[in-house]
């Protein structure tokens, strides 16, 4: 147990907590660093002592009013939970909305949930200064579009991105290149600049799940028993879990229209769903994104009571290369969650652009 940084290629020197140090080497080294949570440069912000999403499932109180800079996924399910336990909520959001990577629509239903639990949200808000401290009282300082205003609060929470752990570990005197944000080049099998050295999960700039870390052991562990596995392919599903929760796979539209790429979109709201209308969870909506030319599942999006489980259906028909139409006319279990993706890919328009076929002598 210590603390170690590289002094040479595949050598470690570890100050031990219980005094003196060991030099460690090894034939093969593997990174596995994670990442921390980043906190703004605002001024009186770190002198507050604010929250993280670590010390956030650790408290043995209940904030009086919590204030969330950040509205991203780990700022929203915190949010939640404890508007939940029964704290006053303020969520502030530097940019238009809510969930910075997902359709506006999703943004917008997101926004409608929490807004009917008494939450608050400020968008295109800038943290100018934090007096106070977390735990007792504080006051944010912030700039919006209709001027600057001053928030009292009890406890701040920092959701605001990650800073992956690469500083300070000598990883230049091993050999080990980082990109311009601090993360560790790898190329598709995950090897760094350093012969028989990688990195895998956040610190290798993979997705921040802790599924993909895992599929990164995996990747790694197969290509040393012979296998040909790289990251560049992989289709990436997640899930935030609030109440209701919101899962994703594959492309969102604005993905697709970023890519030029021509989708179909259907849509079902939740309300629709029979299960949804059984068990009264009625929230949310499931949307999927079709190819237009050959009828593949580009992209799913539901916010919805079991989300997580259902996403992970999309998931399998979309690894399978399955055409759009196999799950409109599937015979799901009824009433379930996923019996609505019947529903749902029926809904998928006609082609908008027919294909032509050339004829070739």
């Amino acid at each position: 147990m210590g603390s170690g940084r590289f002094v040479a290629p595949k050598t470690l020197e570890v100050k031990l907590n219980d005094g003196g140090s060991r030099v460690l080497t090894a034939g093969r080294i593997f990174l596995n660093l994670g990442t921390h949570a980043a906190i703004p440069n605002v001024l009186g912000l770190t002198a507050a002592q604010p929250l993280t999403h670590v010390e956030a499932l650790e408290l043995d109180y209940l904030p009086r009013h919590l204030i969330v800079i950040g509205g991203g996924y780990v700022g929203l399910e915190l949010a939640q939970a404890y508007r939940r336990f029964g704290s006053d909520v303020t969520i502030i959001e530097t940019g238009p909305q809510l969930l910075a990577r997902e359709d506006i629509d999703v943004s917008q239903e997101m926004r409608r949930i929490l807004d009917e639990e008494g939450i608050q949200v400020l968008f295109k808000t800038e943290l100018l200064q934090v007096t106070g401290r977390s735990g007792d009282r504080v006051t944010l300082t912030v700039r919006t579009p209709s001027g600057d205003q001053q928030i009292d609060g009890s406890d701040i929470l920092v959701a605001a991105g990650r800073v992956p752990n690469t500083a300070g570990i000598g990883l230049k005197e091993a050999g080990v290149e980082l990109d311009g944000r601090g993360y560790i080049r790898v190329n598709a099998r995950l090897e760094t600049s350093a012969p028989d050295v990688w990195a895998i999960g956040e610190c290798a700039g993979s997705p921040q799940f802790t599924h993909i870390s895992e599929d990164d052991f995996r990747i790694v562990r197969d290509n040393l028993a012979g296998g040909h596995r790289g990251t560049g392919d992989r289709l990436v599903p997640y899930c935030m879990f609030t109440d209701p929760p919101l899962a994703r796979v594959g492309l969102s539209e604005g993905e697709a229209e970023r890519q030029g790429i021509i989708a179909r979109v259907a849509r079902l709201p939740m309300d629709a769903v029979l299960a949804a209308q059984a068990n009264d969870q009625r929230q949310g909506f499931m949307k999927a994104l079709v190819s237009d030319s050959d009828d593949r599942i580009l992209g799913f999006t539901m916010i919805g009571a079991a989300a997580g489980e259902v996403v992970a259906v999309v998931h399998t028909a979309m690894l399978a290369g399955l055409s759009y139409s196999k799950l409109a006319d599937a015979d799901f279990a009824h009433p379930t969650m996923a019996e609505g993706l019947s529903f749902l890919f029926s809904r998928v328009p006609p082609r908008a652009v027919q294909q032509t076929r050339s004829k070739v002598a």
